[in-house]
């Protein structure tokens, strides 16, 4: 039920939850462990697949039910049909007897190609203009990609009328009011740096601001080559001014172009 625009621009898109291995000792441990500890979880610490599947199938359909009771549901196209009754309760009942896929394993890069994975979806438009190949004032054509095809065949084209691909795009804009990622917990807003500095430091791993000449440089009181470099032309940049959030800066650049007032 959870899909990308990669599949055909049909369904919402994914919705990912990034859960930490561990957290802080609530209370301070004995004085012969060292204070404040880090608690690891244990291993398989989340559902077992087999339950959460079905969990999530029955909490799924039981919401859908509501929505759909509640005249909140809309059903276009091919699945106008069910917007009548019957063929609706016929359709989640035959949802229930379906055995349901939640897909769960360890990365075979590690949690650096999760987060690379996920920053792909959290950090770009629904879909890309070069996705986008042509419009004839009424339908939109663009390129979708077709996972159960191989090699080059997966790489198809899609045209739609131009409500029905305004309607599908707008299916990924988020509701007044949401917020695109949201912080819990150790990585809430309000205490997520010192959270991670405590977290780096029960566990031991050190600080990659801290580090290398970087660190050596700061401690020394000497301005390091790359920290005020251009990352386009490799120049160095000076500062003009700082001033705090708010206030208006009081050199303003001078345009480089003359103005002519007659």
């Amino acid at each position: 039920m959870l899909h990308t625009w990669g599949s055909a621009l049909t369904h919402h898109p994914h919705a990912h939850i990034i859960v930490p291995g561990g957290g802080f000792s609530p209370e301070p441990a004995p004085a012969q462990a060292g204070g404040q500890h880090w608690i690891a979880c244990r291993p398989r610490f989340l559902l077992a697949v087999p339950v959460l599947s079905r969990l999530f199938r029955r909490l799924f359909l039981e919401r859908l039910t509501a929505a759909y009771q509640a005249g909140r549901l809309e059903f276009f196209a091919d699945q106008a049909a069910l917007a009548e009754p019957p063929v609706f309760r016929a359709r989640v009942a035959a949802l229930r007897k379906v055995e349901w896929v939640v897909y769960a394993k360890r990365p075979f890069g590690g949690p650096d190609a999760v987060l690379a994975y996920l920053s792909r979806y959290t950090h770009r438009i629904a879909i890309a203009n070069s996705r986008l190949v042509a419009f004839d004032g009424e339908r939109v054509t663009f390129k979708w990609k077709d996972y159960r095809a191989k090699g080059d065949a997966r790489y198809k084209l899609m045209t739609l009328d131009a409500d029905e691909f305004i309607r599908r795009f707008l299916i990924h804009v988020l509701p007044d009011g949401f917020h695109r990622i949201r912080h819990y917990g150790l990585f809430a807003n309000a205490n997520r740096t010192g959270n991670i500095a405590l977290a780096r430091q029960l566990l031991g791993v050190p600080d990659p601001a801290q580090s290398g000449d970087e660190a050596d440089g700061a401690q020394e009181g000497l301005e390091h080559e790359e920290w005020n470099a251009c990352p386009c032309c490799g120049g160095r940049m000076i500062i003009i001014e700082t001033f705090a959030p708010g206030c208006q800066p009081r050199l303003w650049p001078i345009p480089s172009i003359g103005l002519d007032s007659s």
